[in-house]
């Protein structure tokens, strides 16, 4: 029988990841999600552009909202993976 082995991941910080957001926005998010990263920096280009910076009102609290989602639910789904490889 060969003994368990236990992968240690690093969390992702929910504070850090709030923080980067707001001074970074979409450069920010990257630490989070990358795709989400991406995707907020097209969103942000393409209404920020045009309305010359007043879309970002709206947009930078949704980017924080999505960073702080996103990373906690990567910490969620890291500790699912640990505890599933800690029974087997």
């Amino acid at each position: 029988m060969s003994e368990p082995r236990i992968v240690v991941v690093g969390n992702k910080s929910v504070i850090l990841a709030l923080i980067l957001t707001f001074f970074f926005g979409p450069l920010g998010m990257l630490y989070s999600t990358i795709l989400g990263g991406i995707i907020m920096l097209v969103v942000v280009l393409v209404i920020g552009i045009p309305t010359a910076g007043i879309g970002l009102f709206f947009l930078w609290p949704i980017q924080m909202i999505w960073a702080g989602v996103a990373a906690s639910n990567y910490n969620r789904a890291q500790l699912g993976n640990a505890q599933r490889q800690f029974r087997q």
